[in-house]
């Protein structure tokens, strides 16, 4: 079994600031930690890995300095990773990116086929969900979002079972592999780093893949020359100036409740009207 990872690199978003005059992203000076959701994904494929044997290859885009997510991944217990890192990736969006995903699994696949793919939920600094089920459908993979656990895999039969989290409760999903897995916050806890993959991380030399080592010929759909995104402008809104207000303090439950309709009356009447609280 192969389980391939794609996990992100971001800014520690506890710590990013807003310029207050160009409202762009502050990240100088900000740590780089790797995206929370992507933990719980490294953490399930190790379970994985732990029960039925196998390997786990963690992929990454980003810049060099991206390698020290891979370094943490390996230490965590990780059998290979791979930095996907060119300047003709710079400024892709989630279009791009999971495009260049998915050429890079397609090229992993070559030398060992993949399995399962593992990704978070979604990352911190986007916020979009949107390259986990991209890198499935430029894959043909079967796609399982919000899993919240995994109840069986069935290697020889080629089936997995997990459990995804929806608005209504919990759904039990049954499907075939190779699939595709976006998985949801505290479904895991990640393990400790152990020793020896401690000092197997720090002597690591992690792979650099460029775009043609990850089999891209065409340039149009990476980077920003393939990404239809465009982010016209990023700000901090405004705080409202709205002074708080104590109700029934001299009432009781009866009496404050009244108070508190009749001023929800008078700034919504129409709401009220249709309430039937006050009559037009």
């Amino acid at each position: 079994m192969h389980i391939v990872v794609c996990i992100k690199q971001v800014p520690d978003s506890a710590q990013i600031r807003v310029h207050p005059v160009t409202n762009t992203i502050m990240r100088q000076g900000v740590p780089a930690i790797i995206n929370p959701f992507d933990v719980f994904a490294i953490e399930e494929a190790l379970r994985l890995k732990d029960r039925f044997g196998g390997r786990v290859t963690v992929l990454t885009m980003g810049p060099p300095q991206a390698e020290d997510a891979l370094r943490k991944a390996i230490a965590y217990g990780a059998d290979d990773v791979i930095l996907l890192t060119d300047r003709a990736f710079a400024g892709a969006d989630t279009l791009a990116t999971s495009f260049a995903l998915a050429q890079t699994i397609r090229k992993i696949g070559e030398e060992h086929p993949v399995d399962l793919v593992f990704t978070g939920k979604q990352t911190i600094d986007g916020d979009t969900a949107q390259v986990g089920p991209g890198v499935a459908r430029r894959l043909g993979l079967q796609l399982l979002t919000y899993v919240s656990a995994i109840d069986t895999l069935d290697l020889e039969g080629r089936s997995i079972t997990v459990q995804r989290r929806s608005e209504g409760g919990v759904q039990v999903i049954r499907t075939r592999l190779p699939a595709l897995i976006t998985m949801l916050e505290g479904s895991n806890q990640i393990r400790f780093a152990g020793m020896d993959d401690m000092f197997r991380s720090a002597r690591f030399e992690v792979p650099k893949w460029n775009k043609e080592r990850a089999g891209i010929e065409d340039v149009s759909k990476i980077g920003l020359k393939g990404s239809p995104t465009v982010v016209s402008k990023i700000f901090t809104p405004k705080p409202r100036a709205v002074k708080a207000q104590m109700i029934g303090a001299d009432l009781d439950a009866s009496g404050t409740a009244n108070a508190i309709l009749d001023i929800l009356s008078g700034q919504h009447p129409r709401l009220a009207q249709e309430l039937g609280l006050i009559t037009p």
